[in-house]
Order: C-alpha cells, then sequence, then structure tokens
C-alpha cells in the first residue's frame, strides 16, 4: 500500500469558516500575531492569550469539516495516509482522519505554562484566567507560538520521508520550520500543492492544482483514482 503524506495549512480550513492563521497584513482576527501567537505575547500579557484562544474555541465548536478535510479522510481506503498539519484546529479529525500529527498544538488542550506538560483535553470549554495546572502552574492553550520549539518536526520529518505522495494543501510554505518539511520527501515522491495563490518557490519537481482546498482535492482524488 502506498503513503501518502499530507502537509496541510490554514487554507484547508478556510472554506469552514475558520480564518486563516496570517494574512499579509500581519494581523489575526484583527489582533496582531506577536501579541496572540507569540511567547512574548504570553509573558506580556496572559490573559489577552487566554480569552483570544477562548473565543477560537467557541467558534470552533461551530464548524464542520468540509469536502477537503473529508476527501483526505477518504483516501485512507486506498492508502496509508498520515496528515502533518500546522492547524490547531480539530477538522481533520471531525472529518475522519485517523493518523494525524499536530505541529503547532491543538485549540481543544491545556497545558503547564512551565512547558507543554500536564496536557488536558478540555473540549470547547473556556480557560479561565488563574486556573492551574496539575502542577500548580498557570493552564495555557497547548499551542505552539512562535519563539518555541516545534515537538513534533522531527516525527513529522520522518513521515514526509516515507511518503510516496506528498500532498501540501493551503499552506503558503513561509513559516518555518514546518515550511521545510517538503525538503524531506525522497526524489522519486509525487510532490503536488494545491493552493489558489502563489506559494514560495519548491526546488523541486511538483505539480500546482491551482484551487481552493476542495475544488483540488476533488481534482487530485479523481487523478489518483486514475493512476
Amino acid at each position: 500500500m502506498k503513503k501518502i503524506v499530507v502537509l496541510s495549512g490554514a487554507g484547508v480550513s478556510a472554506e469552514s469558516g475558520i480564518s486563516t492563521f496570517r494574512d499579509s497584513d500581519g494581523l489575526w482576527e484583527n489582533f496582531n500575531v506577536e501579541d496572540v501567537a507569540s511567547i512574548e505575547g504570553w509573558y506580556r500579557n496572559p490573559e489577552l492569550m487566554i480569552n483570544f484562544y477562548n473565543e477560537r474555541r467557541r467558534q470552533l465548536e461551530h464548524c464542520q469539516p468540509n469536502d477537503a478535510h473529508k476527501i483526505i479522510a477518504e483516501l485512507e481506503r486506498q492508502y496509508e495516509v498520515v496528515v502533518v498539519t500546522q492547524n490547531i484546529d480539530n477538522l481533520h479529525e471531525k472529518g475522519g482522519s485517523t493518523n494525524i500529527i499536530h505541529l503547532h498544538g491543538e485549540l481543544t488542550k491545556a497545558c503547564s505554562e512551565r512547558g507543554k506538560t500536564n496536557v488536558v483535553d478540555i473540549g470547547y470549554r473556556d480557560i479561565e484566567f488563574g486556573e492551574k495546572a496539575a502542577d500548580g502552574a498557570l493552564l495555557r492553550p497547548f499551542i505552539v507560538w512562535f519563539g518555541e520549539d516545534v515537538p513534533l518536526l522531527t516525527a513529522a520529518a520522518e513521515q514526509v520521508r516515507k511518503a510516496d505522495i506528498l500532498i501540501i494543501i493551503g499552506t503558503s510554505l513561509n513559516v518555518y520550520p514546518a515550511a521545510g518539511l517538503v525538503y524531506y520527501a525522497k526524489d522519486d515522491a509525487e510532490i503536488y500543492v494545491i493552493d489558489p495563490k502563489e506559494v514560495q518557490p519548491i526546488q523541486r519537481k511538483v505539480t500546482f492544482i491551482r484551487q481552493k482546498a476542495t475544488d483540488g482535492m476533488r481534482q487530485l482524488r479523481a487523478q489518483l483514482m486514475k493512476a
């Protein structure tokens, strides 16, 4: 059975109503990215950060997977599929995918501010400012912010290294170190990039599908079925 690795970014969830993480104006939901998505932002104003992610969690509860998520999950019928996502939502899970690596954390989890330890599933509930983790430190969103290590990067790279087919969908390949994962693909791997916008140049043989995520995955599914 061939192995597919999907590298997904914000564009795969945009059609489900989740705003993309960062646009060219450096804002996310009208907040400066540095204020709500960096470890320095946490040190400056943890209450703002907690409230921001509480709102994202409330929004996520009402979002549903789109056809791109569902088609990626359907590929498991014919392929071994691993999803490596930069997204903090759970729409790949809702869509039916069973093997997912969340590079940047998960919105429905919380952890200790002393490190990503004492991780707990909180579902869609709010984190109360001042709430404590099991170690007595502040409970914080289980998110990998700018300025923090990406603990699952090595595991993700290992999966990409084994892929026969690599699908890059909804990511501009601008955010490192995740953007560098494409270069772990073996020389004979088939690489597809699904995105209506221009992405960073890739120094590999790549098939571009310049469509939004849902249309692009429908097109790619048809191509794979003919193979």
